[in-house]
């Protein structure tokens, strides 16, 4: 019973911690202020770029004005917000011109698809997350309460993965593409250091989950056996002194 509590516990701290660093990605760009403005997945030069702000940041919600001393995120024009907000430089989403845009991302939906798809599974990683987080307050006390936690955080896991994966190649590939064309860019280090945390605590809270489970099953088998072993015990005692009590009751007779 300790095991398995102990083992909920972490496993509670760190689903909390794998939502609370999902929630730091979707918050980016849907609110604007500093640390927030920091939190996003690729900044680009597009001072070359029509309609663009000098220096582009890209997040879930909009394109941020990353120009120093600025830092605005959700101003009216390209920073309007919308959901799944895609990273596709020359769609009408982003910037709406091919001017100046690099020529990787011209007639390909490749980014389009790869980041709507990475919005769509990050939603679904939180749900999970956030559901593991109150069914992992019966881990505490119960099995199936452990492995329950540790089905819905393996599922937070894998769309988690899956968002994580998406993310780095997209954004990846797509600093590679500004480069190639003569503009500096960079990818998040806070976001992507925040979504591969987040990886990780759901991938060990579902390894804890499982062995807190494992654990109190040893604890109620032990216990068990504990207890039919007192039982038998006490009928062999039993069955002793009675047969001395026979053997003591002859010698008297003789």
């Amino acid at each position: 019973m300790a095991a398995r509590g102990i083992f909920g516990l972490l496993s509670l701290v760190l689903v909390a911690g794998g939502l609370l660093l999902s929630l730091f990605i979707l918050l980016a760009g849907a609110v604007n202020g500093n640390p927030v403005n920091r939190w996003y997945f690729l900044q680009a030069d597009t001072s070359n770029i029509p309609s663009a702000p000098p220096l582009s940041r890209w997040t879930f919600w909009n394109i941020c004005n990353g120009e120093s001393g600025v830092d605005v995120c959700g101003a009216p024009g390209y920073g309007n917000i919308s959901p799944a907000r895609p990273f596709d430089p020359p769609s009408g989403r982003n910037f709406g011109t091919t001017e100046g845009v690099p020529e990787g991302f011209i007639g390909t939906r490749y980014y389009f698809y790869m980041t709507r798809f990475m919005f769509a599974f990050a939603l679904i990683a939180l749900f999970f997350g956030a559901c593991a987080l109150l069914t992992g307050l019966l881990a505490l006390c119960t099995r199936l309460g452990a492995y329950l936690s540790g089905l819905l955080t393996t599922i937070a896991f894998v769309f988690q993965a899956l968002t994580a994966a998406l993310m780095t190649a997209a954004y990846v590939k797509g600093r590679d593409q500004f480069r190639r064309n003569g503009q500096t860019a960079t990818i998040g280090k806070y976001a992507f250091g925040f979504e591969w945390a987040s990886f990780a605590c759901f991938f060990l809270s579902t390894i804890l989950f499982c062995v807190g489970g494992a654990a109190g099953k040893r604890d109620t088998y032990g216990s068990k056996n504990k207890k039919k072993g007192g039982f038998f015990k006490g009928r062999r005692s039993a069955s002793t002194r009675s047969r001395g009590s026979f053997i003591n009751g002859d010698k008297e007779y003789q």
